[in-house]
């Protein structure tokens, strides 16, 4: 079969206006949780794009860590690529690609660093292995070959093993406060659903449907 020939009926659900919330983020947990409860593959998983000093965007899939009442947390090496990328250029956008539901969530934004205080109580509360994997890589740095990153890492192993790490000053958590949040919900015929929230720093949160 030919890939401009591969299609199918989208039919699981619709979104009316009757199931926004005022707030988009109340909404957000909402499919969030039936995300979850759904039992799909990594539902907290995300792309986060970047754009650099050429105006060259970039992106990768990294895990929702925590929902507030201002936004999305990730945690990052502060010397990776996104992680410079935001400190020229702190526009971001997030995509959640909820497929087996036939539902998709896009925001944007921009992306603050968390205080060191809070980084270190997530860091800590990770399993001790993660702890020394951030440490022994050098995210987004090129290294001669997979054996050199294991051997780093059970050096550390060694070195910790009966020792608590330091908070680690390259590591660390982004707040993206979001200005605009789109829902999708795949619709028959391709006649989707989409409602898109925008943020009016005077009169709050907005929410308009779009045609597919």
């Amino acid at each position: 079969m030919a890939i401009s020939d591969m299609r199918r009926q989208y039919s699981m659900g619709t979104l009316t206006n009757k199931a926004l919330t005022d707030n988009p983020l109340d909404l957000f947990k909402q499919w969030l949780d039936e995300a979850i409860a759904a039992d799909i593959p990594d539902p907290t998983a995300m792309t986060v794009a970047t754009v650099d000093a050429s105006g060259q965007p970039s992106q990768r899939i990294v895990l929702l860590k925590e929902l507030t009442a201002e936004g999305f947390v990730f945690y990052t090496n502060f010397g990776s690529r996104k992680a410079q990328d935001l400190a020229g250029n702190a526009q971001v956008s997030l995509h959640f690609p909820w497929f087996f539901m036939e539902r998709q969530i896009s925001v944007r934004g921009r992306a603050e660093k968390l205080p060191a205080t809070h980084n270190a109580a997530y860091f800590f509360s990770r399993p001790l292995d993660s702890q020394l994997a951030a440490y022994a890589s050098r995210q987004s740095q090129p290294i001669e070959n997979k054996e050199a990153l294991l051997a780093r890492f059970a050096q550390l192993k060694q070195q910790y093993k009966e020792g608590e790490l330091p908070a680690p000053e390259f590591w660390g958590g982004f707040l993206v406060k979001p200005s605009q949040i789109e829902f999708w919900q795949g619709g028959k015929d391709r006649l989707h659903d989409r409602f898109e929230y925008s943020l009016d720093d005077e009169h709050g949160w907005n929410a308009q449907r779009l045609m597919p």
